[in-house]
């Protein structure tokens, strides 16, 4: 009731402007993310990539990327949280607007590109905070940097967060920044994923630790994308990928008018193309590999079809801004 009465007065703003209000809210405030807020998630813990995790309900990439607000979802309930996508040097992102809510719908479109204050900024934050759970960082490349050297800024981001994450995911998905999704493509990610292995391989040495790496992946692929993404990944000693960044296309719009906005659609109508994405994931890496379901999750069912679809995890974004807090324990619930 009262998540809705708050929802109500931050959907009267700008999307993006409501966006950083609660971050500054509960980056300020974090003990707000408390009763009524905070749900009751149930216990049932999960062992994978070396993880404990106290549920399978992530936060999702992109909702805090400069890892401001730790605290307060830890409060929440969260199984694990990522932050991110931050990039070796601090950048503003797309032009504004570039965010567009379609309530209707439960989605939203974005074009931000990644904007984020910098990996070092990052780290800072997670320094003054005493979260001990499961925390993952998502690394990406700054918009200026060529495609062909895209390699370099994810070894700078891997270097950097390695010591200070549970896990990294690797993201050549997101289509807000130029050419990111050509990484996709089956030279320039194995000559990636190669790099990044081998540079994973040194830190553990180097720190006596080795840390999962997950890849996240658009749903705007074909079939043979999918089987040489699910090759490269146990090829370069990849843990996990995650399923999926937001989409290009507008499935299940219709004469929506903000379905012309360039960007990456989120939210419920991107659910079953990436639950496709997802089935066919798991039918190319086969059963023991760690997959996380992410896109379209609005409710505990939508969680389990996730789960029936080859997750092992799911992460929510868009369906916590539109349902609220609640939603993390009506997942882990059904998961």
């Amino acid at each position: 009731m009262l998540y809705n009465l708050a929802r109500s007065a931050l959907f009267r703003l700008d999307a993006e402007h409501a966006h950083e209000l609660t971050l500054a809210t509960f980056k300020n405030f974090p003990r707000l993310a408390t009763a009524p807020f905070a749900c009751q998630t149930s216990a049932k813990p999960v062992e994978l990539m070396g993880l404990k995790f106290p549920n399978r309900v992530g936060l999702a990439a992109g909702l805090d990327k400069n890892g401001e607000c730790i605290e307060a979802w830890a409060r929440l309930g969260f199984g694990f949280i990522e932050v991110g996508t931050v990039t070796p040097r601090a950048q503003p992102g797309n032009p504004k607007p570039r965010m567009f809510r379609l309530p209707q719908h439960q989605a939203i479109i974005n074009r931000l590109g990644f904007n984020n204050k910098g990996v070092d900024y990052l780290l800072a934050q997670i320094e003054r905070t005493d979260y001990k759970g499961i925390l993952g960082i998502n690394i990406g490349k700054n918009f200026d940097t060529p495609i062909e050297n895209a390699a370099d800024d994810y070894l700078i981001c891997l270097r950097k967060a390695h010591a200070a994450a549970s896990y990294i995911t690797v993201n050549i998905s997101s289509p807000n920044t130029k050419n990111l999704r050509d990484l996709q493509d089956e030279e320039r990610l194995n000559d990636l994923l190669r790099q990044i292995r081998d540079e994973r391989v040194k830190l553990a040495q180097e720190q006596g630790v080795r840390k999962p790496l997950l890849v996240k992946i658009a749903p705007d692929i074909s079939g043979t994308q999918i089987e040489h993404i699910a090759q490269a990944a146990k090829q370069f000693d990849i843990d996990g990928l995650i399923a999926t960044n937001t989409t290009v296309t507008r499935p299940q719009l219709g004469d929506e008018i903000l379905a012309k906005e360039q960007g990456g659609l989120s939210g419920a109508p991107l659910r079953e193309l990436a639950n496709e994405t997802l089935r066919k994931l798991r039918t190319a890496v086969g059963p023991d590999f760690t997959l996380v379901g992410v896109g379209g999750i609005v409710s505990g069912d939508d969680a389990l079809a996730k789960r029936q679809a080859g997750a092992d995890l799911v992460q929510v974004y868009t369906g916590f801004i539109y349902q609220g807090p609640s939603l993390i324990g009506d997942c882990a619930k059904k998961v």
